[in-house]
């Protein structure tokens, strides 16, 4: 039996209007083996939570390049801790002040990649974080 593919909900919360960064990574992530949910573009934090419950994500990674992180990532994190999803990784990839990074990490972040991150080095995180199979049947 084979295992089973990570799966990556990919989402833009807030208002940005950009979203090439994380089609970018999206498609990185599908090259690499994983299967990935992009939710698309003004994403609240709760369609967010309520997404990654539905389809079952090992991992949450969020696109963010508006400034405002430091309220929509903890906000997420927690919707995700209340639906009972404490085993879910997530991520941060963006325009992030390297003096947020220690919040957002006490928060509840792995790991926060900034503009020019190798597409590797996100796959090798999420590798280490969630294991080669996901989270498997854990919420079942």
């Amino acid at each position: 039996m084979s295992e089973r593919k990570i799966r990556v909900l990919v989402a833009k919360p807030g208002l940005d209007g950009h979203d090439r960064g994380a089609k970018v990574i999206a498609r990185a992530l599908r090259d690499a083996g994983m299967e990935v949910i992009y939710t698309g573009l003004r994403q609240t934090p709760e369609m967010i939570a309520e997404a990654a419950l539905q389809e079952d994500v090992d991992v949450v990674g969020l696109s963010i390049l508006s400034g405002a992180h430091m309220e929509l990532v903890p906000r997420v994190i927690q919707l995700l801790r209340e639906n009972g999803m404490d085993d879910v990784t997530v991520i941060v990839g963006g325009i992030i002040p390297d003096d947020d990074i220690p919040a957002l990490k006490a928060a509840g972040v792995t790991e926060v990649f900034g503009p020019g991150a190798l597409t590797s080095d996100i796959v090798e995180v999420i590798h280490s974080a969630v294991g080669n199979g996901g989270h498997g049947n854990s919420r079942a």
